[in-house]
C-alpha cells in the first residue's frame, strides 16, 4: 500500500486525507498544533458558491483606501516593515482589472461548484454531524445607494456565472427574515449556498478519518524533506522522520514558512479574521447573512450563533484585537433586532491564507514532484475543501482530474 503524509490538520488537510484514504492510500496527518483548531475552527461556516468573484476587482484599491480612512473600517493593515506584504499588495493592485478578475473567478467557480455538490454527497454517505443546512445566504443592504452599487455585481454573477438570486425589497425582506429590523433597503438571496458549524465539522472529520484508519499526530513541526533528484523520500520533523511515497502540504497560512523547502515563492499572506460565538438570540435569524456595507457575516447555527469577518493584515501577530471584535457587534446592530446574546461563548481569531489572485495553490512543488501543495484558499477554505481534497487525490493517484488543475499551479508565481 502506498503511503502519504499530509502536513496540516485543518479542513483542507482533512479533505485530502479523506479522499486519499478512499483511494486506498495509507494516510498519516501531521498537525503543528491541534487538529481542527486553527482557521478551520471559528470561521463563519458558509459554503458559498455565490462567492465566485475575487477580492482583486476593478475599483477595489480605491474603495479599500477610502474605507481605511474610517476608524471602523473592516480592513486594516498593521504598519510595519514587511517587504513580502508590500510586494503582495502591489501584485494585488495590478490584478484589479476586469480580465484578471474574470480569469480568477472562473477558477474559483470550478472548485466552489464541485465542493457544493460534494458536500451533499458527503452528508448523504458519511452522515457528518456538523449542523448542515441549505437555506441559502442573504446579502442585506441598509441603503438604496449600496443596492444600486451592488446591482452590477449581481448581474455579473447571474449572466456570466449562472448564480441564481432572488431580490427582496425592504418590506419583503423583513417578512422573509423577521430577525431584521424594518427600514432596510433590501437584499438578495443566494439559494444555492449552505452553512454548517465548523468546529462540529472538524470533530466529525476526525472521527471519520480515524475510523478509516488515518493516523493523526498533533504537536509536530515540519522542518524539511530529504530525497533524490525530483523525489522526496523522508520528511523531517520535531517528532522524528517520516518516510512516504507522497507528501501534501496543507498548512494554510503557515505554508510560506516552508517555501524554501518547497523550492519557490509561496505568496500567501495571513489575513486575520475574527468571530464571536454565543447562544442563539431569542429573535435568531433563520438565514445566514452578510451585511455587505459593514462586511459582517451572521451565522445562525442549530446549537449557537456567530458574528464574524473583518480582515487585518498584521502578520502572525497572536494578539486578540478587541477593537476588531467590537466592529462585528457594531456592524450588526443597525440590521438586527438582537445582534448579540449572552453569555459570550468564544472570542476567536484565525489567519486566512490569502493569495493576491484569490486562487488557491494546488499542485506539485518545484523542489519535488511528489510533494504537493494544497493551500492559499483565502476566505473560502471551508467552501472549497471537498473539491480540493478530491483533486489532490486524483493528481497523486494519476486519476483524470474532475477539475482542471492548471489555474492553481504554483508555477504561476
Amino acid at each position: 500500500m502506498s503511503r502519504v503524509i499530509i502536513v496540516g490538520g485543518g479542513v483542507i488537510g482533512a479533505a485530502c486525507a479523506y479522499y486519499l484514504s478512499r483511494a486506498g492510500w495509507d494516510v498519516t496527518l501531521l498537525e503543528r498544533g491541534t487538529f481542527g483548531r486553527a482557521c478551520s475552527h471559528g470561521n463563519c461556516g458558509l459554503v458559498s458558491p455565490s462567492h465566485v468573484l475575487p477580492l482583486a476587482e476593478p475599483g477595489a484599491v480605491r474603495r479599500t483606501i477610502k474605507a481605511m480612512l474610517h476608524p471602523s473600517s473592516p480592513f486594516a493593515v498593521k504598519p510595519r516593515w514587511d517587504p513580502a506584504l508590500w510586494a503582495w499588495l502591489l501584485r494585488f493592485t495590478r490584478r484589479c482589472n476586469e480580465a484578471d478578475m474574470l480569469a480568477s473567478a472562473h477558477a474559483i467557480r470550478a472548485l466552489l461548484d464541485s465542493s457544493r455538490r460534494l458536500y451533499d454527497e458527503l452528508m448523504a454517505t458519511e452522515q457528518l454531524d456538523c449542523e448542515w443546512q441549505t437555506r441559502g445566504l442573504l446579502f442585506v443592504f441598509q441603503s438604496s445607494a449600496a443596492i444600486d452599487h451592488h446591482r452590477h455585481t449581481i448581474e455579473l454573477l447571474n449572466d456570466r456565472f449562472g448564480q441564481p438570486t432572488q431580490f427582496f425589497t425592504g418590506d419583503a425582506l423583513t417578512q422573509l427574515e423577521p430577525a431584521l429590523k424594518p427600514g432596510l433597503a433590501g437584499g438578495w438571496l443566494f439559494p444555492s449556498d449552505g452553512h454548517l458549524r465548523p468546529d462540529r465539522l472538524m470533530t466529525a472529520w476526525r472521527q471519520l478519518l480515524i475510523a478509516r484508519g488515518v493516523t493523526i499526530r498533533e504537536g509536530v513541526d515540519v522542518t524539511g524533506w530529504r530525497g533524490h533528484g525530483n523525489s522526496a523520500q523522508t520528511l523531517t520533523t520535531s517528532a522524528g522522520e517520516f518516510n512516504a511515497d507522497a507528501f501534501v502540504v496543507a498548512a494554510g497560512a503557515w505554508t510560506p514558512k516552508l517555501q524554501r523547502e518547497l523550492g519557490g515563492r509561496i505568496p500567501i499572506q495571513p489575513g486575520k479574521g475574527y468571530s464571536i460565538t454565543m447562544p442563539r438570540p431569542t429573535r435568531c435569524p433563520t438565514y445566514p447573512m452578510i451585511f455587505e456595507e459593514r462586511r459582517v457575516a451572521v451565522t445562525p447555527m442549530i446549537s449557537g450563533y456567530r458574528l464574524g469577518s473583518t480582515m487585518e493584515f498584521a502578520g502572525y501577530d497572536p494578539t486578540l484585537n478587541r477593537r476588531r471584535l467590537q466592529l462585528l457587534v457594531d456592524g450588526a446592530q443597525p440590521y438586527l433586532h438582537e445582534p448579540t446574546a449572552e453569555p459570550i461563548q468564544e472570542e476567536w481569531y484565525g489567519w486566512r491564507p490569502m493569495t493576491y489572485d484569490s486562487k488557491p495553490i494546488i499542485g506539485p512543488s518545484r523542489s519535488y514532484g511528489n510533494v504537493w501543495i494544497a493551500a492559499g484558499h483565502n476566505m473560502l477554505g471551508l467552501s472549497m475543501s471537498p473539491a480540493t481534497g478530491k483533486l489532490v487525490s486524483e493528481l497523486i493517484t494519476g486519476t483524470p482530474p474532475h477539475v482542471d488543475p492548471a489555474p492553481y499551479s504554483a508555477t504561476r508565481f
